[in-house]
């Protein structure tokens, strides 16, 4: 993603509309320190690569507790990606990160058997 105004001002109007960002991947490729400053980010997500190996007292541990600190000093919420075992999101719950996503909680579903499945867990009950 280019640093320059046309994405600024995209970011900016996405935002009046009342949507929120999300920087994905972060820690990877090309996400980068910079965008945090540049942009007005509401979300964090941290890279299944340092979920993957989530373990105590791990570097990876490591830096997924200061992504989460950095991100809550900064206002934002931190969404980790691939977790897949509960002591990743026990790990993860600890460190005060956020939400998470992964085979944990659910496999990748279509957009229909999605909204079945909300309307069905939002049904007051009887």
């Amino acid at each position: 993603m280019d640093t320059n105004e046309i994405i600024t001002e995209k970011l900016l109007e996405f935002r009046d509309f009342g949507m929120q960002v999300s920087l994905d991947d972060f820690g990877t490729g090309y996400s980068s320190l910079a965008y945090l400053k540049r942009f007005d980010i509401d979300y964090l997500k941290i890279d299944q690569s340092f979920v993957r190996g989530l373990a105590p007292n791990s570097s990876d541990m490591a830096l997924c507790d200061a992504i989460i600190v950095m991100a809550h000093k900064l206002d934002m919420k931190v969404i980790a990606e691939g977790i897949e075992t509960e002591e990743q999101r026990t790990l993860l719950a600890t460190a005060w990160c956020d939400y998470g996503q992964g085979y944990l909680f659910s496999k990748p579903i279509p957009a229909e058997e999605f909204e079945r499945l909300f309307i069905q867990t939002n049904q007051p009950s009887s």
